[in-house]
């Protein structure tokens, strides 16, 4: 079942909830609150199975359900997940010997569709959207003995309705949290995903990134998240917004478990054109992680993503110092995009968008509801006290205008020339490299509603990635402030596996602590 709008959690402690997050020094004066928090930290801790692991997923059911139980409709409330399956133990037993996920439980970001519930994006204007199909990534999840346990909160709309949202805000699920800090930000859109996982919730998590929503909040929620080659995944029943940049990719706490989840859910498709080639570079993503070697291998530095904050400078150069013990050789290397590159971004994405929408909605098989983006913007206007509480929706507003075909296909190809032959091509060969690395994005900054989200100073280069359409997988690189933050490598079309297997050699190498979960809110390291 869903459980409903609830964009005020701290009720549940207790504590005045009129604010997003309540008071801090009551949250952490709260005897409830912090025996519960210190409880969680054994969930957590005991959640990290790898993929090359004996596992019993039913006899972990208890800790999952009880994760979400406590957590999402009790406790600091991370609003995490929005509904999930109760019956799931019973399915894990019986499909535990099914396929190589062995009854490992899964949940998935909504817009993603699942035959058990409606996908609603977040919307309100989808809340009754229950096609009753899987989208191809499910489909091939359950195939392969997976169980989808349920359903995440994201960025209503994938974070594509207006400038001014924030993260992890949905009218279906209200405010997401992240559980290192529940007054700071998960990013998004993969908000859900993103702090499910880093919560013991499940195994792991699928997401969706069209420009960082895998990447940025499995950074900000201290996980792996890996966004594949635009292709190698269907994007078949998933509710669009760009057909050039938009994939699903996993989010787990491992690489070896993203690379076993990706194994499962990549192929081709012939409802979506993109997916052509993906059967010939599928594969076991597992394989021959636990040996990659880091000898050798040349890594591009993108020194002028890493921005400017001390602290997350000193990590990122234990993380080189890491690999460069390991073998790695690094390159410095540098990416300007030029002066209309994110006007031309931004044209790309509205006339997608619009174009994508229409066609999702109007062929959808549910009774009701909007058949078309303007349709959408008029249910919002309609009920403004609950969609258009907190920000506009001024981009839908933008795409609705955005018809222009030629200049639309000129700004895609500009764009993808940019960060394709002139970006990430020009980059790995002119320096015979195998991967770029940079940050992937600071640490989490404070929830605000009202005035949406803060994201500093410019830090990592993902935008690259995206827009090219080509992989990239973040790892965590250590913490800022008891805040996680990620590493980003970023290669070639198809160099999936490739990338895969650096991050892992990474991940053995890396020196740096990983943060745990706190459940609390946010306070400075006292020295």
């Amino acid at each position: 079942m869903f459980k409903g709008i609830n964009l005020l959690p701290a009720k549940a402690l207790g504590i005045d909830g009129r604010a997003v997050h309540g008071s801090v020094d009551d949250m952490k004066s709260n005897p409830k609150f912090v025996s519960f928090a210190v409880a969680m930290l054994s969930i957590t801790a005991g959640s990290k199975l790898s993929a090359s692991e004996p596992v019993d997923e039913a006899a972990r059911t208890a800790s999952y359900l009880s994760a979400i139980r406590s957590l999402d409709d009790g406790g600091p409330m991370l609003n995490a997940v929005i509904v999930y399956d109760r019956d799931a133990p019973e399915k894990s037993r019986a499909a535990a010997d099914a396929g190589p996920l062995k009854g490992r439980f899964i949940l998935v970001k909504d817009n993603v569709e699942t035959r058990e519930w409606p996908t609603t994006a977040g919307s309100l204007a989808l809340k009754d959207n229950r096609t009753g199909r899987d989208a191809p990534p499910v489909a091939r999840i359950r195939a392969a003995g997976g169980v989808i346990l349920g359903k995440t909160n994201l960025s209503e709309w994938a974070n594509i309705r207006s400038n001014d949202s924030s993260s992890g805000w949905s009218a279906i699920g209200g405010q997401t949290r992240n559980p290192h800090a529940i007054d700071r930000n998960p990013c998004g859109s993969s908000s859900g995903s993103g702090a499910a996982i880093a919560a013991g919730m499940a195994w792991a998590a699928i997401g969706t990134e069209t420009n960082g929503s895998i990447t940025c909040p499995a950074s900000v929620n201290g996980i792996v998240g890996f966004k594949p080659t635009v292709g190698l995944v269907s994007r078949t029943h998933i509710v669009p917004i760009s057909v050039t940049q938009d994939t699903a990719g996993p989010m787990a706490r491992s690489v070896a478990d993203a690379a076993l989840l990706l194994s499962a859910i990549a192929g081709s498709d012939p409802a979506d054109p993109a997916t052509a080639e993906a059967d010939q570079y599928k594969t076991d993503f597992t394989r021959s992680l636990d040996t990659a070697s880091l000898k050798g291998v040349r890594i591009g530095v993108l020194r002028n993503q890493a921005g400017t904050d001390p602290r997350l400078l000193a990590l990122f150069e234990q993380a080189r110092a890491d690999m460069e013990r390991a073998g790695a050789v690094f390159v410095d290397v540098d990416f300007q995009p030029e002066g209309s590159f994110w006007q031309r971004s931004l044209q790309v994405l509205l006339f997608e968008l619009r174009e994508g929408m229409d066609e999702y909605l109007a062929t959808r098989p549910v009774e009701g509801g909007p058949r078309s983006l303007a349709e959408v913007v008029a249910f919002n206007k309609a009920n403004a006290a609950q969609e258009l509480r907190w920000f506009d929706q001024g981009l839908f507003e933008q795409s609705l205008t955005t018809t222009d075909a030629a200049a639309y296909r000129a700004a895609r190809d500009a764009n993808l020339r940019a960060t394709r032959e002139d970006g990430i091509d020009r980059l790995l060969r002119e320096q015979n490299l195998a991967v770029l690395v940079a940050p992937t994005m600071q640490p989490a900054w404070p929830i605000d509603l009202l005035g949406g989200d803060n994201f500093g100073g410019r830090v990592g280069a993902g935008y690259l990635a995206a827009i090219a359409g080509y992989p990239h997988l973040t790892v965590p690189m250590g913490a800022v402030e008891r805040l996680p933050v990620g590493i980003s490598f970023m290669g070639g079309k198809w160099q999936d596996h490739a990338i895969l297997k650096i991050g892992a050699a990474y991940e053995r190498a890396r020196s740096a602590s990983v943060p745990v979960p706190s459940f609390l809110p946010w306070s400075p390291v006292e020295d």
